[in-house]
């Protein structure tokens, strides 16, 4: 062996095909919910678009609880567009009128997912924050305006636990059977240097080990570890060196599933990659008898699991493909 291979403890609680899902925070986010989105999960992924410190997390997470809107001091115009510091740029808009519907809309898709969500996944991505020199405001976004406005910070564990306290009240008293799920991202924010970014990643780590340890609902998922200790081979990172390739996401994929969701659900998973597959194969003579019988099949096999979850899109995918309907 010339690797030290990461087995994530599995979790008690199990995740199934039905359990609604919320992720929220960096673009390593963004990638596992989509995962859950592909697979049929009833999974909604950083419906704010990617944020990255945990106190934004926890504010977007707050907003989304108490169905409340942010206020007239988080927007502000910037290169002729209306943004709001809170949420990602694209959110952003030439009329103000435009971007406050917007976020409102995005705040009660969210609000209605969160309700009725088992799992909430929250990603950290960096301890570094941006405080705003007026209000002293923390923001999830800089907008590109200039540095002189805000003071750049690097939240302590103590900080981050204590915001966490708080929005943890919150979200028992509305989603009191609700599971968390902590990450923290694999990717590296080499502007903040690289010797920096390990000081950032260290408090994350060292936060969401100490909120596993203090709270029955919280867990954590060692992303990072597997990434940066199992996976330790340039070959896994994209060609910026910072990003995480396909294979790497594949495999960090297969160490969630097999934590995480039950007997019945990892094998619909299994079921399920086999049919993508098959959906997306290009044949060479689309019109020959074998392909149109492997169609068939094929759909045969999608409707034997329409109890389980909406197949209507990908039955017209393929029916679209036969010659003889």
């Amino acid at each position: 062996m010339f690797r030290t291979e990461i087995t994530p403890q599995a979790s008690e609680e199990k995740i199934n095909i039905s359990s609604p899902i919320l992720s929220i925070g960096s673009c390593f986010s963004d990638c596992m919910g989509q995962r859950l989105t592909t697979y049929k999960f009833d999974s909604l992924a950083n419906p704010y678009g990617t944020v990255y410190n945990p106190v934004s997390i926890f504010k977007l997470v707050e907003y989304t609880l108490s169905k409340s809107y942010p206020g007239s001091s988080t927007y502000v115009e910037t290169h002729g567009l209306h943004a709001n510091y809170d949420f990602h740029s694209s959110f952003s808009h030439e009329e103000p009128m435009e971007i406050e519907k917007a976020i409102q809309n995005a705040i009660d898709h969210a609000h209605k997912h969160l309700k009725k969500a088992n799992w909430l996944i929250l990603t950290f991505g960096t301890s570094f924050i941006y405080r705003r020199k007026s209000n002293k405001e923390i923001v999830a976004n800089c907008h590109k305006i200039p540095a002189s406005r805000f003071n750049k910070e690097l939240l302590t564990q103590k900080q981050i636990i204590e915001k966490f306290e708080a929005f943890h009240r919150q979200l028992m008293s509305a989603c009191p059977d609700i599971r968390v799920i902590l990450t923290v991202s694999p990717v590296r924010h080499i502007k903040d240097t690289m010797e920096q970014n390990s000081v950032s990643k260290s408090i994350l780590r060292i936060t969401c080990d100490t909120l596993a340890r203090e709270y029955d609902n919280v867990q954590y998922f060692p992303s990072y570890e597997i990434m940066m200790d199992d996976l330790r081979d340039y070959r896994f990172y994209k060609t910026d060196m910072i990003h995480p390739t396909r294979d790497a996401e594949d495999y960090i994929w297969k160490k969630f599933t097999e934590a995480y969701l039950d007997t019945d659900t990892a094998s619909f998973v299994e079921e399920w990659d086999k049919i993508l597959k098959a959906i997306h194969h290009h044949p060479f003579n689309p019109a020959s008898e074998a392909h149109q019988k492997f169609l068939r099949e094929t759909i045969a096999r999608v409707r034997r699991l329409e109890n389980k979850i909406d197949i209507s899109q990908e039955i017209t995918l393929l029916e679209q493909q036969l010659i003889n309907k």
